[in-house]
């Protein structure tokens, strides 16, 4: 067994079990945690650095051989997502050690939050559709206990919004699987690549792919299907809002593009048709709501909205350029977005809370957050030489190229109404005078975990910006990676050949 394949998601969830028997010695329990997170980072580098060195890498579990068995498969676009997702664990990992509660962690938050690393990894890993089902249902399942955690009443609110809404995409998605195997045969992707394309009705197919775009959409927060997003992410602790903004949405972008750039191409005028309507107007409803809220994280949670629409964008186009848009978009977008949520942490932590009407001051008093949120937040507006940039950039010009002059048109403006919303927030909390102290609550500092400490506030926000930084600066090795993806993507024959082998 190619064990590389497996250890990203074997890690977390054994990381998960050492967590939740050290759930009474809270110290050893920290420790371990981040040791686990460290040691799935290790692992997801190797694994992109073998996929990039020799390819695609396939593991039948049990010696089952596909399709009948269950496959896991590492391209280049899957090593690169599982490796983000090692960043960012250990990132949030570290951030909570001074940011969590002791309450959540004698909870249960170590462990739920491996479980929910793990199943993110089997998502990105997984070879075929009912275990694409599973693993969602595992990312729900963790994600909705950490949302919960802490039991305040607007977290309840959202919480209960969030499961609903996601119950409801995991109904249509179940529904697509049962139709798709009634007519195929098959739920191993690679298989479906082939079996689709013998089916006589490709009418109900379209139906079936239209489902399946239906119950991805809600995943991703693509127009209209988004309103359960901003509601849910400000309300958890900022730890859990990071995670989730960084990984959670961008699965459900990751299976969109999985789906459609392998198995529903048959009818790409439908299909991408619908998605470019849908990924242009995600992006404009995204960026304008950002202007109707004044909380910090509310900002940023529209914010993923349009962004995530940039990423619609680049699959609708199905060009070689506009894929690789998509994946760098998608690697930069994690990581921004990520690090935004974390500095929001560190705005509360220093000045007491996330209503921008009740920061200011930031600027003068913590001049070194103030530089590490205006690097992620030009980056995120697409600001040269920065990582959004050339996100931006590859996108636009792979719009400009394949003439669809108003979607890249809409691209432009919503990175204009983006800098917009950034310059909001850096007017509020950080260049305006701190407000009034009796109108500020209390950092709620005597409430932390075990070792509370800057440095753990910090170097997380710090190493993010360096990478942030690196693929602004050095975009070559990134982009050539994504173009990878890219290339694997626009030509499935090399996936179902790495999968099925002599199967076909």
């Amino acid at each position: 067994m190619n064990w590389l394949v497996v250890l990203p998601v074997i890690v977390p969830f054994a990381m998960a079990a050492v967590t939740l028997c050290l759930r009474n010695h809270l110290r050893l329990q920290g420790r371990a945690a981040i040791s686990g997170a460290l040691v799935h980072f290790v692992v997801c580098m190797f694994l992109l650095a073998r996929v990039a060195k020799t390819g695609i890498v396939t593991v039948q579990i049990g010696s089952w051989p596909a399709p009948f068995g269950i496959t896991l498969a590492a391209d280049h676009f899957s090593a690169i997502l599982v490796a983000v997702t090692g960043i960012l664990g250990l990132s949030v990992t570290a951030y909570s050690r001074a940011e969590i509660r002791v309450g959540m962690l004698a909870a249960g938050y170590q462990p739920l939050l491996h479980i929910l690393i793990g199943g993110v990894c089997g998502a990105f890993l997984t070879g075929d559709l009912f275990n694409l089902y599973v693993w969602f249902e595992v990312m729900l399942m963790a994600s909705f206990g950490l949302l919960v955690m802490g039991g305040e009443k607007q977290q309840l609110d959202g919480g209960v919004k969030y499961v609903m809404i996601n119950l409801f995409a995991t109904l249509l998605f179940i529904s697509g699987i049962g139709l798709l195997y009634g007519m195929t045969g098959t739920l191993n992707m690679a298989d479906l690549h082939f079996a689709v394309q013998q089916v006589e009705h490709k009418g109900l197919l379209t139906a079936v792919a239209a489902l399946f775009m239906t119950a991805f959409g809600i995943k991703a927060g693509i127009f209209p299907l988004f309103f359960w997003l901003p509601v849910s992410y400000h309300t958890p602790p900022v730890d859990v809002s990071t995670i989730m903004a960084g990984l959670l949405t961008k699965v459900g972008v990751y299976a969109l593009i999985r789906m459609f750039t392998l198995v529903f191409i048959f009818d790409i005028a439908y299909t991408h048709g619908i998605l470019l309507a849908a990924g242009v107007l995600t992006m404009i409803v995204g960026v304008l709501g950002t202007a109707a809220f004044y909380e910090f994280r509310r900002i940023l949670s529209f914010h993923i909205i349009s962004q995530v629409g940039y990423m619609v964008l680049g699959l609708a186009l199905f060009t070689p350029l506009a894929l690789t848009g998509a994946v760098f978009f998608l690697v930069h977008n994690m990581i921004v977005k990520a690090n935004l949520f974390l500095i929001s942490g560190v705005c509360r932590q220093k000045a007491g809370s996330f209503d921008l009407g009740r920061l200011g001051g930031l600027y003068k008093n913590h001049g070194f957050i103030t530089i590490l949120f205006f690097i992620s937040a030009f980056s995120l507006a697409g600001f040269p030489p920065l990582s959004g940039f050339w996100a931006k950039f590859l996108v636009i010009r792979a719009g400009l190229e394949a003439k669809a002059y108003v979607a890249a048109a809409a691209a432009i403006v919503v990175g204009l109404l983006t800098t917009y919303s950034m310059t909001k927030i850096w007017a509020e909390a950080f260049w305006k005078p701190a407000p009034a102290a009796e109108s500020v609550p209390e950092p709620e500092l005597d409430k932390q975990g075990p070792g509370q400490s800057d440095f753990w506030l910090y170097a997380p926000i710090v190493v993010l910006v360096m990478l942030t930084l690196a693929m602004g600066l050095l975009p070559g090795p990134f982009v050539n990676l994504a173009g990878s993806a890219a290339h694997e993507l626009m030509n499935p024959g090399i996936y179902v050949e790495a999968v099925l082998g002599g199967g076909r």
